[in-house]
């Protein structure tokens, strides 16, 4: 084990990223055009990136296995991006979108990377309003915000329900321009399956091309990861089914640490599973919990009338129901952050007051809402005394404004109109706040191979804060990789263009080549999704909202005889040489298979209970705090880095102490 180096520079946390930039290498504008970088991934992270470092001169090549670059998962974000721009007047600040950030992630994040990412945040509106994206406008005309779990102010920009797919076009858009101009070639429907290290660096990869099934060799002075998180190793996850690992995990299998795998968010507001043949989860947008009041009822008599169709939740009065986080959290209510509300939801229902048949499920209502909204609207427009129904179709207006899409989606789905009967909701899993270590300036353990967005583990430590995924996405890429890179590539001027034709090359090809034609020539008798479902459920059941040392020893062995029997019985038809989408799963759930384990063997260790990750055994036994989680910043104030080394169980942890010069270490109250 050794003690990781984050090449956090010196001096005062609110000047070290100025200072810092003042000071690092830059590259000539007329080098920058003998300089090639691959960046793999398009989404927020990756768009962005692309488009900014193409725009500086570098020669870009892009890859994504989708059939557009805005196709990425960025888009399906609904609720909105932070930035500290205190346009409310609430007392906002960059300090204070830093506090929450660091307090949200239950202390386990890295201060000068997280004051760098509330440093930049403003940046981040003022570049999207100027690509035109449709931020939503109060009365005045200045840009709205929102609030979100876990803050006391409204930081959140957002354009309706539809914030990721806006600010993922004004991306797309950015990287268009670049594409004509010649500086960004694109190859979609293309997947990176291995990283090509030429002298210890990262000098390209091996890509497949998804419609062909031709391999290919691209190189590169650098190689930018931004594929995303890893939320599909739990099959049901709110994840495009296509999101994957492949790209991160392939890195971290020659020389990438990876960090933190067991801190996983799980999502209160997700669309209940309605069976065991469900392929993916859908979100409802925590903004919902704006407006949105969360109850289960009180009385179990009522919970088994509603389950079996004899009572409907609007037939219970405001007595009758448990607005169970507004009751145990009064100073945050329905906001608590989102790892709270998630583990007090499973509480409930696993004491059996879930409303739905499953009795996995809790109402998110906006009646109150309506009927708030209604009555100011009344009065703006002068309406003295109105009736009950003027005061719904007003009410029902403003919220139709602010969330209509997402109602018509979960009205589409559920059958049911959540205008006048409440959404059911239930946690899901949803983003991870692992992945793979990067220093200071993004790069991984792996010089000239860097990580950002949710692919790395940098910012958000056990929890992420709502709107802050886009919000780090978008600083990676568009302001801060595109220095940091520039230290690193100015050390490249001289190197000339990679060769493609070397023995490192030809060695990745053949590796791929080799792992394909297994998958194509295994003639087993189970499809991958059969085991991708199994390892789900055993990831679900065993290292979901909380754990266990014996349940999380049983998941590591489980998942690796699972590994075995996959490699000895995996059934994939068709050929290599064609479009073969089960080809494509093989690659992706193998490697998922891989990273499952290490994920126990993470949770395994980390003896403490943090943010997403809640350990049973570490839990607050009296006082105001009882039944939360507990932290121990004595032994755990550390990020955990994994060193590939044949087998997950195998692997070497590495650790980065956690240093708390700006915040104060204390246990988290939203009470």
């Amino acid at each position: 084990m050794s003690v990781l180096d984050s090449k956090v520079p010196k001096g005062p946390l609110k000047t070290k990223w100025t200072d810092y930039k003042d000071h690092i290498n830059l590259v000539n504008p007329a080098n920058k055009r003998n300089i090639d970088v691959i960046v793999v991934g398009t989404g927020l992270a990756g768009g962005s990136a692309a488009a900014t470092l193409a725009e500086l001169g570098y020669n870009v090549k892009t890859f994504c296995y989708q059939d557009s670059p805005r196709r990425a998962h960025s888009i399906a974000a609904q609720g909105g991006i932070n930035a500290a721009k205190n346009y409310q007047g609430d007392g906002d600040s960059v300090y204070r979108l830093f506090y929450d950030t660091i307090k949200g992630g239950d202390y386990r994040s890295r201060e000068a990377n997280v004051y760098r990412l509330a440093e930049v945040s403003a940046n981040i509106i003022d570049q999207c309003v100027a690509q035109g994206v449709p931020f939503a406008r109060d009365y005045g005309g200045l840009l709205d915000n929102r609030s979100f779990g876990g803050v006391l102010v409204s930081r959140t920009f957002y354009a309706k329900g539809q914030t990721g797919q806006q600010l993922l076009l004004g991306a797309y858009s950015a990287m268009n321009r670049q594409i004509a101009r010649g500086k960004i070639t694109p190859f979609n429907r293309h997947e990176m399956l291995d990283v090509v290290k030429v002298d210890g660096k990262a000098r390209g990869i091996i890509a497949r091309d998804l419609v062909t099934g031709k391999l290919e060799r691209h190189s590169a002075h650098a190689v930018v990861i931004a594929s995303g998180g890893y939320g599909n190793v739990y099959f049901l996850s709110t994840n495009a089914m296509g999101s994957n690992a492949t790209a991160a995990w392939k890195i971290h299998k020659k020389g990438a640490f990876f960090a933190n795998p067991c801190y996983t968010q799980i999502h209160p507001t997700c669309i209940p599973r309605s069976g065991d043949y469900q392929s993916k989860l859908t979100l409802m947008s925590e903004s919902l919990r704006n407006d949105g009041r969360i109850w289960v009822p009180k009385n179990i008599e009522d919970v088994k009338a509603i389950r079996e169709g004899r009572k409907k939740p609007t037939d219970l009065s405001e007595d009758e129901r448990d607005y169970y986080l507004e009751r145990r959290y009064p100073a945050f209510g329905n906001l608590v952050p989102r790892d709270v509300a998630s583990r007090a939801a499973k509480e409930r229902c696993d004491a059996g007051y879930g409303v739905n048949a499953t009795g996995e499920a809790v109402y998110l209502d906006f009646a109150s809402a309506i009927t708030r909204y209604g009555k100011e609207q009344a009065k703006i427009h002068g309406i003295s005394n109105p009736s009950d129904a003027k005061i719904y179709e007003l009410g029902k207006g403003i919220v139709e404004a602010k969330y209509g899409n997402l109602f018509q989606m979960y009205e589409k789905i559920v059958d049911e109109n959540p205008y006048e009967t409440p959404m059911m909701i239930y946690p899901a899993v949803h983003y991870t706040m692992g992945g793979i270590w990067v220093d200071y300036n993004l790069m991984t353990t792996i010089p000239g191979c860097y990580a950002i967005g949710e692919a790395n583990f940098s910012d958000h430590g056990a929890n992420r804060l709502g709107a802050s995924a886009l919000m780090q996405g978008l600083a990676d890429g568009y302001f801060v990789l595109p220095y940091t890179i520039g230290d690193y590539l100015s050390h490249e001027i001289r190197t000339g263009k990679i060769p493609t034709d070397t023995p490192e090359f030809e060695e990745a090809e053949k590796s791929v080549k080799d792992r394909i034609d297994f998958f194509i020539n295994n003639k087993g008798t189970h499809s991958v999704d059969y085991y991708h479902k199994k390892l789900g459920n055993i990831m679900w059941n065993k290292c979901g909202m909380s754990r266990n040392a014996e349940g999380l020893k049983e998941a590591a062995e489980e998942i690796k005889a699972l590994r075995e029997d996959f490699y000895k019985n995996v059934s994939v038809p068709g050929s290599a040489d064609e479009l073969n989408s089960e080809l494509e799963k093989a690659g992706r759930v193998a490697d998922f298979l891989e990273l499952g384990e290490l994920f126990a063997k993470d949770a395994l260790v980390r003896e403490e209970s943090c943010g997403g990750h809640f350990r049973e055994e570490s839990v607050e036994e009296d006082g105001e705090q009882k039944g939360e989680a507990k932290r121990n910043d004595a032994e755990y104030a550390f990020v955990s880095a994994w060193e590939y080394k044949g087998e997950p169980s195998e692997a070497i942890l590495h650790k980065e102490q956690l240093e708390f010069k700006e915040i104060e270490l204390k246990q988290r109250s939203y009470k």
